[in-house]
């Protein structure tokens, strides 16, 4: 085993919460280098530090940072290979890097044990700063073999990005070590949380906190599940936080407890297959209607609604009736609804009551939902049990005035669901609606951030979500100390991380969440904004409440010839790297 220790099954790890001092290079190594003994002292094997922890951040240009940057392996790799060495240990270590054969720098983060260096990663997601001295990493996105497990690196911003993380799970990766200047939003970050959650690894984030340049971080260093759940954290202050990691646990990847491994093996690659088509590279008006085919539809300001309802089981005129009537309640500007999985035939239990209530595909109380539409003149989306053959389906159907417009049969059932129902074989339907593109997704899709992504690629605009089990609860976070500005939440927050929510800035689009409530579903349903500065603007339902959530939406482009809101702009498609992403689209993931 290379790194000069027994493999370890259970260790403890530690984050290090660190501002420097810009410009403070030597004043910063020696506050850096005690903080990680204090680490290493207090029995931790697997050390990490924050983003450019050697220098600060807010740098204005190569010329700034020219003094600052050193080659890896270096003086300053040196200095914490010693510690290494004596404690045993592991450290990755943020700093600026130089090449020396080229002179090009990078935001990089060195991995380093007892024998010395052991690779290098450099950041492949930049910020805005980065671009103002230091080129995309270049080195990929690679993942070590060491006595603590398969160890991979995620810089920042990396973390914006299902993809990175995805990338290191598919090669492997126990543990993402996660340097990062954090800011703007409260920490630990909800992306964060994800991360940890969809690949089944765990986090193990080092932040900064402090204003510099004006600048003001988050601090909130943590040490996240592969459940995404929070073990340990530091709002502020400098610190060290300590966790531990179960490899065992790591390698389960299962949503649940005892469950299949599932977060990669569900996954569809042969849905996946626009992931490495650079969509957005281009104005996306001219993009979506190249050679005057399928443009997108005019953009204008609608509202949408998310019914959180409990139907009853196997009686769909009765769920008829209760999805009538939330339709009666509803404001008259409300163009489209969308209603939980299985709002028509309720949730099965077991195998035997989804077979006995599953609807034929041409059933009648799809029908009566497409009259439900035509005499409102409005556009609804809702989830059942469908039964094709042999087979059995959580389906959703979108209806409106025209009749049935468009049928999804979800991709990725996981958990219990697995007993019964067959996953679907088609791409999730995109459909152009008044309000905008709309495209369907089911409940534990959500899970899967790979399909989300195919349907933002596609120009949609809305995805409409009806959910059901086996999705990760809405968690909360207490008050933080770091004073940051809205629209961050810096006081008691119930519902810090959603994954909808996640899954609908990520991708730069709304998303109207129907949520099943409390037992059957997580409740908390919502439309939820194609960017952070949305929030403000939520209604999120109770876990266990019955009600509706409603919202304006806007997809106008304000007269411009390049889109200016952010459904339509979706930045953060545009600034993706797909020339790393291939191994999204293999078939299966390779042996480990």
């Amino acid at each position: 085993m290379p790194g000069g220790l027994e493999p370890l099954e259970r260790y403890v790890v530690a984050a290090v919460q660190f501002e420097p001092e810009l410009g403070e290079k030597e004043a910063n190594l020696r506050r850096l280098l005690a903080l990680v003994e204090e680490a290493a002292r207090r029995g931790a094997r697997l050390i990490v530090t924050p983003e450019m922890a050697t220098t600060g951040y807010c740098w204005y240009d190569r010329e700034e940072i020219r003094p600052y940057v050193e080659p890896i392996p270096g003086p300053t790799t040196e200095r914490f290979a010693q510690v290494a060495r004596a404690h045993g240990c592991y450290i990755v270590v943020g700093m600026p890097e130089v090449a020396p054969e080229t002179g090009i720098f990078y935001n990089s983060a060195a991995l380093i044990g007892p024998e010395g260096l052991v690779g290098v990663y450099r950041k492949t997601h930049s910020y805005i700063s980065e671009p103002k001295w230091a080129k995309d990493g270049d080195l990929g996105l690679p993942v070590w073999e060491t006595p603590l497990g398969r160890l991979g690196i995620l810089i920042c911003m990396d973390a914006d990005y299902f993809e990175p993380a995805r990338l290191l799970a598919l090669q492997g990766a126990d543990v993402l070590c996660f340097p990062t200047n954090w800011l703007e939003e409260k920490s630990p970050s909800a992306a964060w949380m994800a991360r940890a959650f969809e690949n089944g690894c765990y986090l193990i984030a080092a932040d900064r906190y402090g204003c510099e340049r004006g600048v003001q971080f988050s601090g909130g260093s943590a040490v996240l599940d592969p459940d995404g759940a929070i073990q340990a954290m530091l709002d502020t202050g400098d610190g060290v936080v300590l966790g531990e990691v179960s490899l065992a646990r790591a390698r389960e990847k299962a949503f649940s407890p005892g469950g299949p491994p599932e977060k990669l093996r569900a996954r569809r690659p042969d849905l996946y297959d626009t992931l490495t088509l650079n969509a957005y590279l281009w104005n996306p008006l001219r993009f979506h209607g190249l050679y005057g085919h399928r443009p997108l539809p005019p953009g204008r300001r609608s509202t949408v609604a998310a019914v959180q309802l409990a139907p009853v089981p196997g009686d769909p005129s009765a769920n008829l009736r209760a999805i009538a009537g939330a339709i009666e309640e509803l404001p008259a500007e409300v163009e489209l609804v969308v209603f939980p999985e299985y709002a028509l035939t309720g949730p099965p239990g077991r195998r035997e009551e989804a077979r006995r209530w599953a609807l034929p595909g041409s059933s009648g109380p799809v029908a009566e939902l497409a009259g439900l539409a035509a005499r409102r003149g409005i556009y609804l989306v809702a989830g059942l049990l469908e039964r094709v053959g042999d087979e059995i389906y959580s389906s959703a159907v979108l209806v409106g005035p025209e009749g049935e417009l468009a049928r999804y049969r979800k991709a990725h059932p996981i958990g219990p669901e697995r007993a019964w129902c067959a996953p679907g074989r088609s791409r999730p339907p995109v459909v152009d609606l008044p309000p905008g593109r709309v495209g369907l997704l089911l409940g534990s899709d959500l899970c899967f951030p790979e399909i989300a992504r195919a349907l933002a690629l596609e120009g949609c605009d809305l995805l409409a979500v009806p959910a059901g089990p086996n999705l990760p609860p809405a968690r909360g976070l207490g008050p933080t100390a770091v004073p940051l500005e809205p629209p961050a939440v810096t006081g008691e927050d119930p519902v810090h991380f959603h994954l909808a929510r996640v899954r609908a800035i990520e991708n730069n689009c709304y998303l109207a969440f129907a949520s099943l409530p409390a037992p059957a579903g997580i409740g908390h349903s919502a439309v939820f904004g194609p960017t952070a500065t949305f929030r403000a603007s939520e209604v999120v339902l109770g876990p266990d409440e019955r009600g509706v959530a409603v919202r304006a939406i806007d997809t106008s482009n304000l007269e411009s010839e390049y889109p200016t809101c952010a459904v339509r702009a979706k930045d953060y498609l545009r600034m993706r790297q797909p020339h790393l992403y291939d191994l999204l689209q293999v078939a299966e993931p390779p042996a480990v």
